[in-house]
């Protein structure tokens, strides 16, 4: 049963991904990295993706003529959703590669995922972050940007692992006597939830970020 409910979930996020790529290729952001963010968001947020995209993201495309009357939660939200996208990216990227080299750390396979992913999910946020924030500064040098990109993004990414790594410990110590594997369809539903959970730990942080000035709202 769980399998089946793991390809429904699945299957329902990559088609809201689909979605969201059809639609941003006839609707361009303002923001070319938004183009990549929405659609990687639509893979575990699935449906709420949709509507936080159809509600919210649609309203920064070019060809966008609705008045922008978004709250500050809302612009918090694709603050967040930004931040998770270079997480999800990383953290997708890296599973694969322990999975084939069978990497382990202190004998244990989930410390080779911790250490990886968080390395490859603290990279494409840094990069996810500068491609948002250099073409808005005229007056920054690359320098300039990749320090702004590295204040702003460390602390959400970290409180995004938190949250993903935890729930990733659960699965892996809890749930399971037997751990799903990456050529499981559980696996990667666990993944889907673990992504969820990660932008829920670090929407507080991107809240502070912006209240602080450190970080844009969005």
């Amino acid at each position: 049963m769980l399998t089946i409910i793991s390809w429904i979930a699945l299957g329902i996020g990559l088609l809201s991904s689909l979605i969201i790529v059809v639609d941003v290729y006839r609707h361009p952001q303002m923001m070319k990295i938004m183009n990549v963010v929405w659609p990687i968001n639509g893979w575990f947020f699935g449906p709420f993706a949709l509507w936080t995209y159809y509600r919210w993201g649609r309203l920064k495309a070019k060809d966008n003529e609705r008045k922008d009357e978004r709250g500050k939660a809302a612009k918090v939200f694709l603050s967040t959703s930004h931040c998770s996208a270079g997480c999800t990216l990383g953290d997708a990227v890296g599973v694969p590669i322990v999975a084939v080299t069978g990497a382990a750390i202190a004998g244990s396979t989930l410390f080779a995922h911790y250490a990886v992913e968080f390395i490859l999910a603290y990279g494409f946020g840094i990069v996810f972050q500068y491609l948002a924030i250099h073409p808005m500064s005229e007056n920054n040098t690359t320098m300039d940007s990749l320090k702004a990109s590295v204040k702003a993004d460390s602390l959400s990414l970290i409180t995004f692992e938190i949250g993903m790594f935890g729930w990733m410990a659960i699965v892996h110590y809890l749930l399971f006597t037997e751990p799903p594997v990456p050529t499981e369809a559980t696996y990667w539903f666990m993944m889907q939830i673990a992504m969820i959970l990660g932008f829920i730990t670090s929407y507080p942080a991107n809240w502070w970020l912006v209240r602080k000035g450190i970080k844009e709202e969005m």
